[in-house]
């Protein structure tokens, strides 16, 4: 399928959804801490969504039973809020939430580092940052898609890192997920040719060890490191403009 070119009075709305996406992950940073449960985290993404006027998006997506994806530790993405899991010192979790307004999407995940976490677990979420700033370079009008991952992968793997290959970002705006899918690998081709309207997410997932992975046979959703590595996510939905880009919501 063609990726979609989002007219301008389109990506008004979508900027206005990834406006109060950012408000939703601004407050999840005001109250993250050890000791909170990744349930807490969910009441807070729900009510706050609520209160600027959104919809939280995964909620009952294909049966997601919650407001948020919290992925803690050796969790690559999809993490399901439970009153069972409690941050401790030394986590790191991802915090992915996509909000709804009039019918338009906004889609950005961060990374929070608990407490004091250990110089693997920085390192590991500062190359991932590192990786989705780096790929930026890559989105511009007539540049192409699959430039993006080259980047990440490249950056990863030389500080010792490994990049889940099949895990994408995706268009958005419109709908939850559109085309195109976005790689962070290096991909044979070049891809689409980006163009001026295009709106879609950069969100790699880097493993500290094997990017193997595998979902959670009880809950069908929690996606898990083969090896039980730490994984590290930062997604950021971008628009394509005449001149570069412009990040709606991160």
């Amino acid at each position: 399928m063609k990726p979609i070119i989002k007219t301008p009075e389109q990506v008004e709305k979508i900027r206005r959804a990834g406006e109060i996406n950012t408000k939703v992950l601004d407050a999840v940073e005001e109250m993250i801490r050890a000791g909170i449960s990744t349930e807490n985290i969910n009441q807070v993404v729900h009510k706050k969504t609520l209160e600027l006027g959104g919809i939280p998006a995964p909620l009952n997506f294909e049966g997601f039973p919650k407001s948020v994806c919290t992925s803690l530790n050796d969790v690559v993405c999809h993490g399901i809020p439970s009153e069972d899991v409690i941050l401790q010192d030394g986590d790191i979790i991802n915090v992915d939430v996509t909000t709804i307004v009039d019918g338009y999407y906004g889609d950005a995940s961060r990374m929070y580092c608990i407490g004091q976490v250990s110089p693997q677990a920085r390192k590991l979420v500062d190359v991932t940052k590192e990786c989705l700033e780096l790929s930026l370079k890559a989105v511009r009008p007539g540049g192409y898609l699959n430039e993006i991952g080259a980047i990440i992968q490249e950056h990863a793997e030389k500080n010792g890192f490994s990049v889940v290959p099949d895990i994408c970002g995706h268009g958005v705006g419109l709908d939850f997920h559109e085309e195109p899918l976005v790689f962070h690998v290096k991909r044979r081709g070049r891809g689409p040719k980006l163009e001026p309207g295009m709106i879609f997410t950069i969100e790699p997932m880097i493993n500290a060890g094997s990017p193997d992975w595998f979902i959670d046979a009880d809950d069908d959703w929690t996606v898990w490191t083969e090896d039980g590595s730490l994984s590290a996510q930062w997604e950021y939905t971008v628009l394509v403009t005449e001149d570069g880009y412009e990040i709606l919501t991160k």
